[in-house]
């Protein structure tokens, strides 16, 4: 893949950009092996490659420059903004959106939030593609000034932009390098995206979290339900749930599945979907694991880059439970967490390139008793 932001210097996100794709893939896999090179007890699969381009369902586009010329990109090291509204690895119905997104930002009068004086209100426009081509569109702001505007000028957005089905308005009034706020405010009657799987719909609220690549999110599924049928477990436990894309795809005639996620819009996404014989709790992984009586014969981990930390190692080695499916986005926490599981020898893995023309990748494992 050819990148002339990255040829011009102006985004260096993808660091790759440029090495022959096949040549990240292998180098990927080679490292994550060497990574997990104590457990020779690890069965590899090929690995699974992605799309070189068009692939990311979701942008995070930080507003910068005028209100009547917006950028919609990065900041640069004068924290001014730069505009990349035609990234290579963006989906194509993101392309399309840009352009009208930075002319709603003009006719709503939104001026950018300049990081350097610390005024104007818009900081980030975040937008999501389903599988079907509808739009998630997340207006984050320093504060309510703009909202307003926003609201009165909504039934032009949708209109120039018909395949938004959820917009909203998120609160961030820190000066502070974070993506989004607390507090939502849904603008649209739908308040949450369809994420159409194999398996059913995932319903992903704004700030939920889905796989930014949805090609190898279903491959990740599908590898996990393989293995578990393999297994054939009557009950499951997905933890780190999400919205529920394991716990979708896991479900099955007589399996009880139970997600559990701390976030409340994720987990209400996860009921809604309304998979027969599975159940989401809103709690904490850790702490709920550690209150319950039982355990189950199958569970399935999916941690943030940190991994599980001790109190969740812990118990997973204390609990018993006969197998545990662990999907990782960083392998040098996976290779910390299977040395903290003695008691269970990982039998199968499998590297998934989640993020091509980057060195980050997704691994899946398959540990029995």
């Amino acid at each position: 893949m050819q990148c002339d932001y990255f040829d011009a210097g102006v985004c260096r996100s993808c660091t790759l950009m440029g090495v022959p794709y096949p040549q990240q893939l292998a180098a990927k896999d080679a490292g994550v092996r060497e990574l997990l090179a104590a457990w020779p007890s690890i069965a590899w699969a090929a690995p699974h490659a992605g799309a070189e381009s068009g692939f990311r369902n979701k942008a995070k586009m930080v507003v910068g420059g005028t209100t009547t010329a917006p950028t919609l990109g990065i900041l640069d090291e004068h924290r001014h903004g730069v505009d990349l509204r035609a990234c290579g690895i963006c989906a194509p119905e993101l392309h399309a959106a840009f352009p009208v997104l930075a002319d709603f930002i003009g006719l709503a009068g939104i001026p950018p939030y300049d990081v350097p004086t610390r005024r104007g209100e818009l900081k980030h426009v975040q937008v999501t593609v389903s599988p079907d081509g509808r739009l998630m569109v997340r207006f984050v702001l320093r504060s309510t000034e703009a909202l307003a505007r926003i609201r009165k000028h909504l039934p032009w957005l949708r209109e120039a932009l018909p395949q938004a089905d959820v917009i909203s308005v998120n609160l961030l009034p820190q000066h502070a390098a974070l993506a989004e706020g607390s507090e939502e405010i849904v603008l649209t009657e739908v308040g949450a995206l369809a994420m159409r799987m194999d398996a059913g719909t995932l319903l992903l609220p704004p700030g939920g979290f889905f796989q930014t690549n949805t090609a190898i999110a279903q491959a990740l599924y599908d590898q996990a339900r393989a293995w578990a049928d393999g297994i054939a477990p009557s009950s499951v436990w997905d933890l780190y749930c999400g919205v529920g894309g394991f716990a979708l795809h896991l479900a099955a005639p007589g399996r009880r599945v139970t997600g559990v996620e701390v976030s409340e819009p994720a987990i209400a996404g996860a009921r809604a979907a309304g998979v027969p014989d599975t159940g989401f709790v809103v709690a904490d992984a850790t702490d709920w694991a550690q209150r319950q009586g039982d355990r189950p014969d199958l569970v399935v981990v999916n941690p943030p880059r940190r991994g599980l930390g001790e109190r969740l190692d812990a118990w997973l080695e204390a609990s018993g439970a006969p197998a545990i499916v662990y999907s990782s986005c960083n392998a040098v926490t996976l290779a910390r967490d299977l040395a903290a599981l003695p008691s269970y020898r990982p039998v199968a893995g499998r590297v998934f390139d989640m993020f091509p023309q980057t060195a980050h990748a997704e691994t899946m494992v398959l540990l029995r008793r």
